[in-house]
């Protein structure tokens, strides 16, 4: 199992950036680059390609609809280039408020999409001549307005032919797609003790018909860490993700994280937390948050205890252990869980 952080998703990038480099040298394996709608995230992972020697750098998510097929490959190859070879990709579909609401884009074929996002930039990387027509026409035909495009290949010679593609899915359609082809999953709100319920129909059946070229799934999971006798109160710092998540990512009967925390089993919560988060009363909703929700999310308590929660996800299958540490000595904290790897 690898060892892997979230950049600091506000604030100054540059410091954040910074303790990231800090923790590289703790045994850090690779950091993760959010966008939503703040900062772009090739331009910090570039950043970061330049701050760090050693860890992989991801984007997690590039999503595929403000983006074309040829540039999310773009993306890969430059990213991969400037860190010699570290790149990850992070795709998903994001949300429809964030895609309609910020990116101006219609809201439609999430799957088709994010299949034909990560087949082209596969071929792409490969330096085939693309001639491709479906949710993507490359290049544009006649009949949709082209006048003087011609099937091209990429430019520039890619580090690597192959960059790892991980796809961030909830649903069960989009995890089947997952398992069946792409490298990695990124999943969010992730309890290991309770994965298997919620997506190991959908995990098994894409699996069946993935191409063993393609090697295991990568499954990317974890939570806030924070190891001592008095460490367990730091899972409180989850609400506000959570309720974030579950409450606000989306109005009611359009929100994944919702639909994911009622196959959970926490149906009379989610609803709750989702009537408060949605009239404004966010402090009223972070308290709605099951207790047990935020303890099994998260790593935070005794050392023997928090070893047990690493055993956890990598019993549910976790390969690479996402964790947001928390307090004085971070590098300590990515260094004490890092040996036990």
């Amino acid at each position: 199992m690898q060892l892997s952080a979230p950049l600091a998703y506000a604030g100054d990038p540059r410091q954040a950036a910074d303790d990231v480099a800090a923790l590289e040298s703790a045994g850090l394996d690779a950091v993760w680059v959010a966008e939503a709608y703040g900062f772009d995230s090739p331009t910090i992972m570039g950043y970061l390609a330049a701050r760090t020697e050693r860890m992989k750098i991801g984007a997690a998510i590039l999503n595929v609809y403000s983006r074309t097929p040829a540039l999310i490959a773009q993306t890969a190859a430059g990213l991969d280039a400037i860190s010699g070879g570290r790149a990850i990709i992070g795709l998903g579909a994001s949300g429809p408020q964030v895609v309609e609401g910020w990116h101006g884009k219609p809201y439609d074929k999430p799957l088709a999409r994010t299949r034909e996002a990560i087949e082209l930039t596969r071929r792409i990387l490969r330096r085939e001549v693309i001639d491709h027509h479906g949710v993507t026409d490359m290049p544009l035909p006649p009949e949709k307005g082209g006048k003087l495009g011609k099937p091209l290949k990429i430019l520039t010679k890619p580090v690597r032919s192959e960059v790892p593609l991980y796809v961030a899915s909830l649903g069960p359609a989009n995890v089947r797609m997952t398992a069946e082809i792409a490298d990695g999953w990124l999943p969010t709100l992730f309890i290991p003790e309770k994965a298997h319920q919620v997506w190991g129909a959908p995990l098994a059946d894409g699996k069946e018909k993935r191409d063993p070229a393609l090697g295991p799934l990568q499954t990317v999971a974890g939570g806030l860490l924070a190891i001592g006798d008095d460490a367990a109160a730091v899972r409180d710092f989850a609400r506000p993700q959570i309720a974030l998540y579950v409450g606000g990512m989306g109005a009611p009967g359009k929100n994944f994280y919702n639909d994911l925390a009622v196959a959970y089993g926490y149906e009379k919560e989610a609803k709750r937390i989702q009537e408060l988060y949605l009239s404004g009363k966010k402090k009223e909703a972070e308290a709605a948050v099951p207790d047990e929700f935020c303890e099994l999310m998260s790593l935070c308590g005794p050392e023997s205890y928090v070893r047990e929660r690493v055993e956890a996800f990598r019993e549910a299958g976790v390969t690479m252990l996402n964790v947001i540490p928390v307090g004085p000595e971070p590098a300590k904290l990515i260094e004490t869980v890092k040996g036990w790897l």
